[in-house]
C-alpha cells in the first residue's frame, strides 16, 4: 500500500455508538461475499495478526489502517491469522464479534450501514478481538497509554496511564512532551527521550522475574484534533490522514511509534488510573493507592465524564474503562486484574491515579498540563527513593 499524504477525508460518521456484542458463530451463514468487492489488510495487532476485509465502499478507511497498524510481513501471512475482521457486509446487525469453533478462530463482524461508516468502528473492533486473544493467554489487555521516559539525569521510567476515551491519556503525555522539551535548562526536568509503547490499547504480562512488562497495539494514533496542542497536527501534515476537520470530534490518524517499541515488553514502573471528572478541590493532583484492593475498586468502576467523542453523555462507568473485550469475559478479565494489580504492588510498582480534569469545563487544556507537570515531578522524586 503506497498513500502520500496529507490526505483529507470526510466518511459518513465522526462518533461511534454502543458497544459490540458477543454472539454465536451462526451469523456466518447470513453473510454474502463478492469477493471482487473486498481488500485485505493484514495488520500486525501488537503480537498478533488479524486479517482486516473491508468492503470497497469504506476504501478511504481501510486504507487509512496503514497510518495505525503495521503491515504483517510474508512470514506472518505464512503463519494463521490470530483473528479476522469483516468490515461492510450487506446486512442490518450491529458490530458484532464471536468465536468460530469450527476453525478455531475470533471473527469481528461490521455491518455496512452508513452509520457505521467511522474509523473507530474499525480500529476499535481490531482492537476488542486483540484483547480477547491476549485474556485466553493469560495476558491482561490495558485501555490506556504507556511510555518510556529518559531524562537527561539518566532517569528511565515506563509509565501506564490507564482510562477510558476522553479521560486524557494522550493530552497528559502530550503536555509532558511539550514540559520536558521547555526544561532544557532544568537538566534534571529536562526529557531526553520519550518512546510511546502504546497509544490507546496494549497488554501486559508477568515475566519469569515477576515484573510486569507491556506492550502495545499499534503504530499510530487516532487522536481528536480539538484536544491537541495548537498546530500540532498541521505540523505533521505530512503524515497526516485527517478525517471530518469541518466537524464536531474531527480525527487524525498519525503515525506515532514502531513495531519494535510496541513489541520489546518494557518493565512497567508507574500504573495511574486517569481520572477526567475530578474538579479542584484540595485533592492532589496524583493519589497513591495503598492496597491492590483500593486500586481494583476504582479501575474496575472505570468512572469517566464522556467527552462527546461517542453518542454517550455526562459520567459513564466502564468496567476497567474498557468496554472491548473485558466485560463481554469478567470471567477471564477479574481473576488475570486480581493477579496482576497483586504483582504491582508486591514487586514495587507505584499504582495511583492522575486527576486530568480534561471533563471539567474550562479545564479541558489546563488540566493535562498540571497533570503533566505533577506526573513529571512524581517521577523525579519517585526515583530518588528507589
Amino acid at each position: 500500500i503506497l498513500l502520500n499524504p496529507p490526505l483529507i477525508i470526510d466518511p459518513p460518521m465522526n462518533k461511534r455508538t454502543g458497544e459490540f456484542k458477543k454472539v454465536s458463530g451462526k451469523i456466518l451463514k447470513q453473510i454474502v461475499i463478492n469477493e471482487g468487492e473486498w481488500l485485505c489488510y493484514p495488520a500486525k495487532v501488537g503480537p498478533l495478526v488479524i486479517y482486516i476485509y473491508f468492503h470497497q465502499m469504506f476504501m478511504e478507511l481501510g486504507c487509512s489502517l496503514a497510518n495505525l497498524f503495521e503491515l504483517a510481513t510474508a512470514d506472518d501471512l505464512r503463519k494463521k491469522p490470530d483473528a479476522v475482521l469483516v468490515y461492510g457486509i450487506q446486512n442490518n446487525i450491529v458490530p458484532v464479534f464471536f468465536h468460530d469453533e469450527e476453525n478455531n478462530i475470533l471473527v469481528g463482524v461490521i455491518s455496512g450501514k452508513p452509520e457505521f461508516g467511522y474509523f473507530g468502528y474499525l480500529k476499535k473492533m481490531a482492537l476488542t478481538l486483540h484483547n480477547i486473544v491476549m485474556m485466553k493467554k493469560s495476558k491482561m489487555p490495558f485501555h490506556g497509554a504507556m511510555v518510556k521516559l529518559s531524562l537527561t539525569n539518566g532517569t528511565e521510567v515506563t509509565v501506564l496511564l490507564m482510562g477510558d476515551t476522553g479521560a486524557g491519556k494522550s493530552e497528559t503525555l502530550e503536555a509532558l512532551r511539550a514540559l520536558g522539551n521547555a526544561n532544557i535548562n532544568e537538566p534534571v526536568k529536562h526529557i531526553k527521550e520519550m518512546v510511546i509503547i502504546a497509544d490507546d490499547m496494549g497488554s501486559l504480562e508477568i515475566g519469569p522475574d515477576g515484573k510486569i512488562r507491556g506492550y502495545g497495539t499499534e503504530t499510530g494514533a487516532f487522536v481528536r484534533l480539538d484536544d491537541l496542542q495548537p498546530g500540532y497536527a498541521f505540523g505533521q501534515i505530512d503524515r497526516a490522514i485527517i478525517m471530518s476537520p469541518q466537524k464536531v470530534n474531527a480525527r487524525a490518524v498519525l503515525p506515532v511509534t514502531t513495531v519494535e517499541n510496541i513489541l520489546h515488553g518494557y518493565p512497567v514502573d508507574i500504573i495511574l488510573y486517569a481520572n477526567n471528572y475530578e474538579a479542584e478541590d484540595g485533592s492532589p493532583i496524583i493519589e497513591q493507592f495503598k492496597s491492590a484492593e483500593e486500586a481494583l475498586r476504582v479501575f474496575r468502576e472505570g468512572i469517566v465524564m464522556s467527552k462527546g467523542t461517542t453518542t454517550s453523555t455526562g459520567v459513564v462507568r466502564t468496567y476497567f474503562a474498557n468496554v472491548f473485550g473485558p466485560p463481554q469475559y469478567k470471567e477471564l478479565y477479574d481473576p488475570l486484574a486480581v493477579e496482576y494489580f497483586k504483582t504491582a504492588f508486591e514487586s514495587g510498582v507505584y499504582v495511583g491515579q492522575l486527576r486530568t480534569r480534561l471533563g471539567v469545563s474550562g479545564c479541558e487544556m489546563t488540566g493535562p498540563k498540571e497533570g503533566a507537570k505533577a506526573l513529571l515531578q512524581l517521577i523525579i522524586d519517585w526515583k530518588k527513593k528507589q
